[in-house]
Parts: structure tokens; C-alpha cells; sequence
């Protein structure tokens, strides 16, 4: 049976559903492997461990339907959260580690959040700290007092996925858990069956920037994941003996759907090296455990195969994998292909709003084609190609907005109806935003981007929720944000401002503003502080010409070269 033909088995089930199964026909393999923490999991022992956590989730008065916020790097705890939350009917609201303050008290406003589980600290991330500044209530209430926040009145609980917290007002994880007890697995059953949880039904948000500024919530349903988890899996030929690196991260579709819940469909194993990537921690990862494929965005490869210690490893089992985020330049491709072994490496498109894959290349492709195109849509997914104008559908050959329908789009942005229906339309096209073309041989090329999206070694930036940050500065009369071309990350940012008083600002403190206020791959690299800036005859901004100027100032003309091989 052909890739087209064949029926996914997860087409119709849940989360629960889909873990269930595959801890029954592989219960003695690793399900989740933590290198860093020399911590493993059978597939009976994570599913042991995932009814804990819906167990406790429970006892703590979360329903189905209710939001659980989770706020960390990658632990075994979230992988554990993701199951727990999707079995009893939760809904899991992914939250960016990089968030600062600010950003942490948007999405506990706007996703509704009942409970929030977060780690302690990350580097310089005091994660405690940060969730008191804005939830003062939790320095001073007793261990498992529920919330009473004035300003987030439905959130009841935080849980430290630690054994010992410091803010005083949160759960340890030790004591989160051990509520198990007081619910039964029957009532984890009776939630499942008697409240009908349904593939159709939310199990996730994950936030993505708006170009109108706030971040909007893309509510994915179980079978919107679980049927771009098979379908991934099918193009990489996945199976139960595979065993996948995963250093790319879990709040993003790459780590929680492509890798985490992809492995738990197929009965691989799930390897994670570190919290947040570190190039050489991959490569252990891959030499401890033999690992059969591996994740990431270009640069991560990159700072892989380049490592002064890569040649210490021993990393020939790998075969396959997915690069994904941006484009992959052919050196680098035939140095994944050659040196580290991944022959089968696969690049692949899509965006949080689809699920995210829309469009894979194939194991068997040439490098060529890998390298030049993102692929052909997944069996189920349509594509069409459009004039952004006019709305009609493009000719063989031109170049239009790229829109998909199918089993990945999204049900919508929560609690944002007029952005839901300006992504997609009525009979049911998602907008990617993207310009793309189509090549004879069916394959897609993305060509450009209609809107100045910034995509920043795999994180996407919205030019204007960082403009109208800027412009929140007393100080701050005008702010142009442009992407401009960077060996390292793809693209960088770059901040054009003029001043409310000439001499009024200084470099060193405008980026200051930013990173205590902006996640790290929001704040801006280059800062120009100008009088004026060059402007259309209808006085527009002409930022291809901010651009232009960064590229000569900055001598990134390399980058740019490259940027349009």
C-alpha cells in the first residue's frame, strides 16, 4: 500500500490512546532517554509515570478542557506533562523558556491559565523569580494554598517540576505527585470516557508571534499531531528499533510533536542530551545511545560537524533525520550526509499553525533536491499556490502565497476569532504567509515571505511586536525593525530608531531595554540611530533600503551571497 493509501492507525485516537498502545506492544523498550541526567524510561514505566501526573493533575481540580501552562527546558517532566494532560482531557499551553516577564504575564492572561509547571533556573533565567514578579500572591501563601491572584484570577496552582522550590507559594514535584494517590486510574478512565475526550478536541496551544504585536495561541487537536507525527515518522521510515536525538527544544512542534510524540507513535525511543542544545552534549548523546536520526535548524548541524571534538565521537548509526527552520546550504548538507552519516537526512516546512509540517522531502531524494526544495506536501495535506492580491489560484510555475487545507490546520487562534478567520478561510485554506513556487516535478520552493517575518536560527520574529516594544520607550519617536543576513543564524535584527531628542539615547542602554524585557532571539544585534528614514513618494518606509544599508555598514555581504545561493 502506498504512503497516500495507507490509513494512519492513530487516525481516531487520542494521546492517551496512542501511549496506551504503544506501551502494550513495545512495554520493555526505552521510551525517554535524559543523557545529560543518566535517567531512562521504558514505555511501561512512562506510562506509569504519565497516569501519575493526570492522577495529580486531577486531584488539584483541573478538568477537561482546562489550560496547563508549561514554562521549562527540556526535563523529563515535560515530556511526562504533554501525555498526562492530553489523557485526561487538559489542554497544554506551551510557554516560551526565553520569556521574560512581561511576555509570562501575557500568556497567563490570554491562554486562561488554571495551572502553570515550571523549572527553577536556566543560566541567568531565574524562572521563581520571574513568575513572583508578576504573581506577587505566591511569595506569601503556604505550600499548595490554591492562587488568588487579582490580576490572573483563574490560575490556582504552580508546580515546580524540582523537589525543592524557593518561592514558598509553589507545589515541589515530590508533593505534586504524591496527590496521586487521592484519584484512582478509574477516574482518570471515567474523565476519558463519561466527558468524551475526542481526536477532534484541543490538546495543545502553542504561541506564535502576530504581526500585529501580541503572540497569538494556535489550538492543535490530537489528530491535528498525531497524524503530522505519522506522517513525519513515514517519511523518515521510522520504526521501534529507531532511537532519535532530540536537542531542539520541547515548547516548539520540532521537539513536542516531531520528535516526542512522533517516537511514542512509532515506539521509538526519544533521546534528549541536554536542556537547551549544546553541540558536543549531541554528539555524546548519539555515540551513548546509538541513535538511528537526529533534529535540528541548519545552524545546529553546523556547530555539530564543526565541533573540535567531533571526531571523538562515534556517531555511524545515524541515518536520518529532519532540518527544518530555514534554508540548509549544499555544503552543509553533503557534510550531514557524508560525515555524520545521516544519508537520509530530510528537510521539512510547515509553521505552528499547520501542525506544523506541511511539505517533506523524501529519504531517497537526491541532495539536490533536498537542498533546493522543501518537498511535496504529506498525504492528506493540500496545497495550492495563490496570488496574494488577487486571491486566485497561481499558473504552473508562478510564484504565490502558499496555502495548505487538510488534517494539520489548526481548529484556531484561542479566544481570537478575527485573527482566525484572517489565517484561514472559510472553506478551510491556511495562509502560511510564505511566497513559494512549484517545480515540475511537484515539488515546492519557498521564495520569500509576504510579511518581514525575521526567522533567526529557527525562531521566528515579528518585526513589529519588537517595534511597538521599542516604541514604549519615552525616549523612542520612530523604530524600524529589518532582518538582515547573518552566516551564523540566518538572519539577525537589526533596529533602526530615531530619537525624540537628538543625543537622548545611548546604544548600550536601548539593548538593555530589550533583554530585560524580550527574549534573548528578540533583541536586536544592530542599533542605528538616525534623523529620518528614506521613505516612498506615498511616504512609506522603504526597509529594503534599511536593509541594504545594514549589509554595507556591517560588510555582510558574504551572508548575503550565501542567503541567495
Amino acid at each position: 500500500m502506498s504512503e497516500s493509501q495507507a490509513k494512519p492507525w492513530v487516525d481516531g485516537l487520542t494521546f492517551g490512546e496512542v501511549l496506551s498502545r504503544s506501551a502494550a506492544r513495545n512495554p520493555d523498550r526505552d521510551a525517554v532517554v535524559f543523557v545529560d541526567l543518566d535517567q531512562r524510561w521504558s514505555y511501561v514505566q512512562l506510562a506509569d509515570e504519565v497516569q501519575a501526573v493526570a492522577r495529580s493533575l486531577i486531584s488539584l481540580g483541573i478538568q477537561p478542557g482546562d489550560h496547563v501552562g508549561i514554562w521549562a527546558t527540556n526535563w523529563p517532566q515535560w515530556v511526562f506533562a504533554q501525555f498526562a494532560t492530553g489523557q485526561m482531557g487538559a489542554v497544554l499551553v506551551n510557554v516560551n523558556p526565553a520569556y521574560r516577564p512581561k511576555e509570562l504575564a501575557y500568556i497567563l492572561k490570554q491562554a486562561d491559565l488554571r495551572a502553570l509547571i515550571l523549572t527553577d533556573r536556566y543560566k541567568t533565567s531565574d524562572y521563581e523569580e520571574m513568575l513572583a514578579q508578576v504573581v506577587p500572591e505566591l511569595r506569601s501563601i503556604r505550600p499548595g494554598d490554591p492562587i488568588a491572584s487579582q490580576d490572573f484570577p483563574l490560575l490556582r496552582h504552580a508546580i515546580s517540576i524540582k523537589s525543592n522550590p524557593s518561592l514558598r507559594g509553589l507545589w515541589s514535584w515530590s508533593e505534586f505527585i504524591a496527590r496521586a494517590d487521592l484519584v484512582s486510574a478509574d477516574q482518570v478512565d471515567y474523565l476519558r470516557v463519561r466527558r468524551s475526550i475526542r481526536p477532534d478536541m484541543p490538546v495543545n496551544i502553542q504561541f506564535t508571534s502576530g504581526t500585529t504585536g501580541d503572540p497569538k495561541g494556535a489550538m492543535l487537536s490530537h489528530r491535528n499531531l498525531l497524524m503530522n507525527a505519522y506522517y513525519v515518522g513515514q517519511r523518515l521510515g521510522y520504526g521501534s528499533d529507531d532511537k532519535l536525538c532530540i536537542p531542539v527544544p520541547l515548547y516548539h512542534c520540532f521537539g513536542c510533536v516531531m520528535g516526542s510524540l512522533m517516537c511514542a507513535v512509532y515506539g521509538a525511543t526519544m533521546v534528549f542530551p541536554s536542556e537547551q542544545f549544546e553541540p558536543e552534549k549531541a554528539l555524546v548523546a548519539v555515540d551513548r545511545e546509538r541513535c538511528t536520526g537526529i533534529y535540528g535548524v541548519p545552524t545546529m548541524f553546523n556547530a555539530e560537524v564543526h565541533h573540535e571534538s567531533f571526531d571523538r565521537y562515534d556517531v555511524s548509526s545515524l541515518r536520518t533525520g529532519v532540518m527544518a527552520g530555514s534554508p540548509c546550504p549544499v555544503e552543509l548538507m553533503k557534510l550531514v550526509t557524508t560525515k555524520m552519516h545521516c544519508h537520509q537526512m530530510t528537510i521539512g516546512y510547515g509553521l505552528t499553525e499547520a501542525s506544523p509540517i506541511i511539505t517533506q522531502t523524501d529519504v531517497s531524494e537526491s541532495i539536490d533536491v533536498r537542498v533546493r526544495t522543501v518537498g511535496k506536501e504529506l498525504p492528506g495535506v493540500e496545497v495550492r499556490l495563490v496570488d496574494p492580491v488577487t486571491g486566485i489560484t497561481c499558473s504552473s510555475g508562478e510564484q504565490g502565497e502558499l496555502w495548505a487545507r487538510g488534517h494539520g490546520v489548526m481548529i484556531g487562534y484561542y479566544n481570537k476569532p478575527e485573527a482566525t478567520a484572517a489565517a484561514i478561510t472559510a472553506d478551510g485554506w491556511l495562509r502560511s504567509g510564505d511566497l513559494a513556487t512549484q517545480t515540475e516535478t511537484g515539488h515546492y520552493k519557498i521564495t520569500g515571505r509576504i510579511k518581514d517575518m525575521i526567522i533567526r536560527g529557527g525562531e521566528n520574529v515579528y518585526p513589529r511586536e519588537i517595534e511597538e516594544f521599542l516604541l514604549t520607550h519615552p525616549a523612542i519617536r520612530g523604530v524600524q525593525i529589518v532582518g538582515v543576513p547573518d552566516t551564523k543564524f540566518g538572519e539577525q535584527i537589526s533596529a533602526w530608531i530615531v530619537p525624540q531628542e537628538p543625543g537622548s539615547l545611548e546604544t548600550e542602554e536601548l539593548l538593555q531595554f530589550c533583554r530585560d524585557n524580550l527574549a534573548h532571539y528578540k533583541v536586536p544585534k544592530y542599533v542605528e540611530i538616525v534623523d529620518q528614514y528614506p521613505l516612498t513618494v506615498t511616504g512609506k518606509v522603504q526597509k529594503f533600503k534599511l536593509r541594504e544599508l545594514a549589509i554595507e555598514r556591517y560588510q555582510l555581504n558574504q551572508a548575503a551571497q550565501e542567503e541567495t545561493a
